[in-house]
């Protein structure tokens, strides 16, 4: 390929991403600088938190300036390297972005492993892991039988995060949006037990049931109505994770919890945290997620798109509900 096809910022979603959001355009091929190299991305990863760096504020990253390229962690193959640490033909993953080719500082990449498929380096190895291992365990802080509550349980995270707390010993519910969604996580993951959102008219009271001793931990990828009912439910000391919120992220004025003073009568504790505070502690969770995948102790299923041309539609599932697990393109295969 002697183009570089690039999806860039053209608009800002306001507030839903529409077919104006993105702009596909061809340019030149990068040159990699002194101490870069240029990665032919295979693989990218699509995750709500995309959706949060099109806004104008910034977030825990600089929002993205209208005309650049659109952010996004990708895996693929070094084809040209001016960096001593990286060789070409290393297999890496990075901020490659919405794009076929990136030039990339060799520093703020990540060697992925001979025999680890470049999936896996996007999801349960990478940064959906770190975020389930992490949240769960450092900020949620579950203990043996405690109750774990998890919203969009059968995403990419939730997934792994309702798995670990198994591993620990807890009592695992969450919610999904299928009948199909629910049994792939009781069936397949061992969740105790599933609320299907959209057939419960009455969360709070789903949830009370589902979770008779009330809920010790409540990992929130969700926000909104889940929130509200699991903040009912809430044990005395218990601890909500605040993982992100994805009901709201195209909403104009984001709804904050009406139930929060449950938390003074449950004397109970809500932290939000982002995964980059604790990339320099990555390996301590790989010593524990790559024994867990080899025995089969996790799982995971990747929902895959074909095209970058696809991206951008594809974005749209994340919101929709509509991906079975990680939410992947394969951009070259």
């Amino acid at each position: 390929m002697t183009t570089n096809r690039v999806f860039l910022l053209e608009k800002r979603p306001d507030p839903d991403i529409t077919d104006e959001t993105l702009r596909l355009e061809e340019r030149p091929v990068p040159e990699p600088a002194d101490g870069e190299v240029l990665v032919r991305n295979t693989w990218l990863s699509l995750d709500p938190t995309n959706r949060s760096w099109m806004n104008a504020q910034a977030t825990y990253l600089p929002p993205i300036p209208l005309g650049h390229v659109m952010r996004g962690i990708t895996a693929g193959r070094v084809v040209a390297s001016r960096f001593e640490g990286l060789e070409e033909g290393a297999l890496v993953s990075g901020m490659g972005g919405f794009a076929d080719y990136a030039a990339l500082p060799g520093k703020s990449l990540t060697r992925i492993p001979d025999g680890v498929d470049p999936r896996a380096a996007l999801s349960v190895l990478g940064h959906i892991g770190l975020t389930a291992y992490f949240g769960l365990l450092d900020v949620g802080r579950p203990k043996e039988g405690d109750t774990v509550l998890v919203s969009a349980a059968a995403g990419a995270t939730g997934s792994l995060v309702g798995q670990i707390a198994k591993l620990h010993g807890c009592r695992v519910v969450g919610t999904a949006g299928s009948d199909e969604k629910c049994a792939w996580l009781t069936d397949e993951l061992g969740f105790d037990a599933a609320i299907n959102y959209r057939k419960t008219p009455d969360l709070t009271r789903a949830v009370r049931e589902a979770c008779p001793k009330r809920v010790d931990v409540f990992f929130d990828n969700v926000g909104g109505a889940i929130l509200d009912a699991a903040l009912a439910s809430l044990a005395m000391r218990g601890r909500v994770v605040v993982c992100g919120g994805i009901s709201q992220y195209n909403a104009k004025k984001v709804a904050g919890p009406s139930n929060y003073l449950a938390l003074v009568v449950a004397r109970g504790r809500m932290e939000g945290f982002v995964v980059l505070d604790y990339l320099p502690r990555a390996n301590e969770a790989l010593a524990a997620l790559v024994p867990w995948l080899q025995r089969g102790e996790l799982k995971s299923r990747y929902h895959v798109v074909e095209g970058l041309e696809n991206a951008a539609s594809a974005l749209q599932l994340l919101f929709e509900g509509g991906n079975q697990g990680k939410l992947l393109v394969a951009i070259e295969s």
